[in-house]
Parts: C-alpha cells; structure tokens; sequence
C-alpha cells in the first residue's frame, strides 16, 4: 500500500462474507455453536474453586474441627447402630433389678424401672439427633430469609421486623418452647417448630448485618445498573457472599437446638415415654439423687452424653470459623 507524503493511508475495502444461499432467501439455519467462555471468567472460577479447596484440606487439618467431628460421629454411630451394641431392649423393665450399679450386665447400670440404662443412652440421642438439626435448619432458613429482606431494603421493613426480632428475643428459647408445646402438644412437628421459630431472629440479624456490608459495595451497583430485579439481587448476588455467615449460624444454632430440646425433654415436655430421651431420663431420676449412688448413675450418663454432644458440635464451630478468619 503506496503512502503519500501528507495524506493518510487509503485503507483496503473489507470483503464481505459470502451469505449462504438460504440465509439470502430468509430461510432459518440451525442452532449457532455456543460461543466459548469469556477468557476473563475462567481464571476467576477457577481461582474461586481453588480458594473452596484450600479451605476445605485446611478444614481436614484442624485438630479441633477433628475431634468435634469425631464426637458427633461417635453419637450417630451410636444412636443409629444402637440395637446392635446395646445388650439388652431399652423398654424392657425388670423392677427386681431397679436402680442397679454398672456391671458386666448392665453397664452403665439401670433405672427406676429395671430398664437398661446403656441401651436407653444409646438410643435416645436418636431424637435429639434428628430434631435438633431439623430446628437448626428451621432456624436458619427462616432467619437468613429475613435477614436478606431487611439488610437489603432497610426503611420501614427494616424497622417493623427488626422490632419483631427483639419482642422475640426477649422471650428465652425454652419458655417460648414450653408455651407453643402445652398448647400443640409434644409431637415432633411442634417441638422443631417450638425450638426453630426462637433461633431465628438470632440468624436473622447475624445475616442482616453481614447484608448492611455487602450492599454498599460496587457490585450492586453493578447488578442495579443492568437493571436487575431486588429478588435477583438479594438470591444471587448478595446470598452467595454471605454463606460462610449462614454456615457458622447453622452450626451455632444447631448446639443450641440440642441443648434446648434437652431442656424441654428434662421439664417434662419434649419427646414422651416410653420412647428413650436424654432430656427425659434427667427428669425421671434427678429427684434420686439425694439417695447416693443408686439414683446417680441413671443421672450421670445422660448428662455426659448431652455435654459430649454440645461439646463436640462447639469443637466444630471453633474449627470452621479459624478457616473462615484465615481465608478472609
């Protein structure tokens, strides 16, 4: 291409491309071949995918998220295998053989009713192991649900539940339990309901907060900019970056949970005999223990498998929440 001195350079005309003989004619052709990932997408999935992986061998290697897990597993084992361990059925009653020390028969000894108290251990943590991570689940959906709607919209929205959270916090989880179920009744539903519904403004405002962060950074702007809607936002843009949040919640609540369907079961309100329950087992020989041993060991192995348990469901929050903090 000839440049003369003083004159821009004349430019090649562009070829057109060639049109297919039934494009010209207005003819549909097939479906187009899905143009390639954005170069610029890749390396942030996969350093997002990577940073996921690092968290989680570095989870593997904490020792407290280990024995806490450890713990837990101890008790599921033992409450879904507790047929094949334990000698004995724990609803069968022998009162000639009432409030027996452990032996190589019993051992962890008998209750008020000749029943064995190994057995009942073994299998009442069944209950609490179902309930308490179905309450925590409650507990969290709910709360993280309202936390999204009021950390995102504020106004009067923010103000109306957040006045509803506190008139709920002001009620301790156990008295608010204790109403809903001597007007419901102890079924499983109203014991997940009446433990599940008091956590939840506690996630509710843990997210909220983690909400009131997020929603002032450029990205939302971004997403208001294309003109998203605030269900879109809030589900996929806010969401996502809060769930380290809503992780530790649930596993808070979770100890929690146990503690407090315990708590129903020990006031005589939780899961009803005959079926074996932590909680209750508490309640049927605490009234022995003026008597010495005999009522004692009814007494001290329910209570050290409730500690054990919570124990180690704290193990695992302190586990998880290092990795957090370090990764963040």
């Amino acid at each position: 291409m000839t440049v003369r001195r003083g004159s821009r350079p004349r430019r090649r005309p562009t070829r057109r491309q060639p049109v297919a003989p039934d494009e010209a004619l207005g003819v549909a052709r097939g479906p187009a071949t899905a143009a390639p990932a954005s170069p610029v997408a890749r390396p942030r999935a996969d350093e997002l995918h990577r940073a996921r992986r690092e968290q989680l061998h570095e989870l593997l290697r904490s020792r407290t998220f280990l024995a806490g897990a450890a713990i837990v597993a101890f008790w599921v084992f033992c409450t879904a295998f507790g047929e094949l361990i334990a000698p004995h059925d724990p609803l069968a009653a022998d009162p000639r053989n009432a409030l027996a020390a452990p032996s190589p028969d019993h051992w962890f000894g008998t209750d008020r009713l000749g029943r064995d108290s190994f057995a009942r251990v073994m299998e009442g943590g069944r209950e609490i192991l179902i309930l308490a991570p179905a309450a925590a689940l409650l507990a969290t959906v709910v709360g993280t649900a309202l936390g999204l709607v009021t950390g995102f919209l504020r106004g009067v929205v923010d103000d109306v539940l957040s006045r509803m959270f506190e008139a709920l916090l002001a009620l301790p989880v156990v008295v608010f339990g204790s109403t809903l179920l001597a007007a419901l009744g102890s079924s499983r539903a109203a014991i997940i309901v009446a433990v599940g519904i008091p956590l939840s403004p506690i996630v509710a405002r843990s997210v909220r907060a983690a909400v009131l962060a997020e929603r002032e950074l450029e990205y939302i702007d971004g997403a208001r900019t294309r003109t998203e809607s605030t269900a879109y936002i809030m589900v996929r843009e806010v969401l996502p970056n809060v769930r380290a949040v809503v992780l530790v919640e649930f596993v808070v609540r979770l100890a929690y949970a146990v503690f407090a369907i315990a708590t129903l079961g020990f006031i005589g309100l939780g899961i009803q005999p005959p079926t074996p329950d932590w909680g209750r087992q508490i309640f049927e020989h605490y009234s022995l223990l003026g008597g010495g041993l005999l009522g004692g060991w009814a007494v001290l192995f329910p209570v050290i498998a409730i500690a054990s348990l919570v124990i180690g469901i704290s193990l695992i929050i302190d586990g998880v929440t290092e990795v957090i903090d370090r990764s963040s």
